[in-house]
């Protein structure tokens, strides 16, 4: 088995660029206490969820639901469509993906670039996440469609399977030192898939689930939310993969705590993330503080936020939807100054003695 670390130097399909994605570490306090970040969206189609669309496709193969020239069909708030989009063409089918206009726009316009069939469940303008509208579709037309295959995210264990590898990825790359894992839960696979593997090498780590105010895998109350591509909205099922067992605790966040995260995250360190994502770090930052020195803390971050352009970072769209709040950025800004300790002169592979190793640094 290749090293889970390790990017061929020289690939013949986008597939292969798979895994071995980077720790970004963004902040720790002073009694050493950590969190890092597994920058998922330095996988091909800036996403983890192409880990799980590969998998669910291969295992399709496998077992013979899928035949050479068949159709791929999957209900897709964008990331999962553009994972099975890349698929598809590499191993010669054709994919349809349900969509709502929920998605980000940048996220349709990428499926389509990359080949798929886009088919609406809503009208234009109709912002409502149509989960369970979707998926009604999506099993409806590969029901009537010759060598056609419902990927159904939501309920294939290999969606959970694909995350394996991360797991691999994070005890090779921390030396199985990994205290806490956190991230977002929507069809379940990528904290379940990751921390159930986990949990073979590091029995110890602690799994926190973290989805929108409004989802109902914790509990209601339900509403309406703007994260994309996470949690289970009202009259959707919790996806298979959530496994409670595993959980150690399920928490929620806001829109307007995630958008504003992803927005400072930007500004003060460079880097992109989604809006999930920012959900996932604000409640990774409000717990980093309280946690025993020495606590390394991994945040699965999804995607970037790239695709988010249109959203989470254009103020007029946030402003509309009442979104935008500068109280809850200047909070998130101020935990953050706190917290992060960026390198100095002293830091830098330049400065260190070649007798220096990286437990001393």
């Amino acid at each position: 088995m290749d090293h889970p670390l390790h990017r061929p130097p020289v690939v013949r399909q986008v597939c292969e660029l798979i895994g071995a994605t980077p720790l970004f570490e963004l902040c720790r306090t002073e009694g050493e206490a950590r969190l890092l970040l597994k920058l998922e969206q330095f996988n091909p189609t800036g996403t983890a969820k192409i880990r799980m669309a590969r998998q669910m496709v291969l295992d399709a193969e496998e077992r013979g639901l899928l035949r050479p020239g068949g159709r791929i069909i999957e209900s897709t708030s964008g990331n999962t469509g553009l994972g099975l989009a890349v698929v598809a063409a590499e191993r010669g089918y054709s994919f349809t993906a349900v969509v709502d206009h929920h998605a980000a726009a940048d996220k349709l316009r990428a499926m389509k670039a990359l080949g798929a069939e886009l088919v609406y469940v809503a009208a234009d303008g109709d912002e409502e996440l149509a989960t369970a509208a979707r998926e009604e579709l999506a099993e409806r037309m590969a029901a009537e469609t010759d060598n056609a295959y419902f990927t159904e995210q939501h309920n294939n264990l290999a969606n959970g399977v694909g995350y394996h590898p991360v797991a691999r990825e994070l005890d090779a790359a921390l030396d199985g030192r990994v205290d806490v894992l956190i991230g977002a839960v929507g069809t379940g696979g990528g904290l379940f898939g990751t921390g159930g593997a986990l949990r073979r090498t590091v029995p110890a780590v602690r799994i926190v689930g973290v989805e929108p105010k409004g989802s109902i895998a914790f509990g209601g109350p339900a509403h309406d939310y703007y994260q994309s591509g996470t949690g289970t909205p009202e009259g959707a099922t919790i996806g298979a993969m959530v496994d409670y067992s595993l959980l150690d605790e399920g928490v929620k966040v806001g829109d307007v705590e995630a958008f504003a995260t992803a927005r400072v995250v930007a500004r003060r360190t460079g880097l992109l993330i989604g809006g999930s994502a920012g959900g996932v770090v604000h409640e990774a930052l409000t717990r980093l503080p309280s946690l025993p020195p020495g606590t390394t803390m991994v945040a699965l971050i999804n995607d970037g936020g790239e695709k988010y352009m249109d959203t989470v970072f254009d103020d007029d769209w946030m402003a509309a939807r009442g979104l935008l709040s500068p109280t809850a950025e200047r909070e998130v800004e101020e935990t953050l100054a706190k917290l992060r300790r960026l390198p100095t002169s002293q830091d830098t592979p330049q400065a260190r003695s070649p007798h220096t190793s990286q437990e001393q640094i």
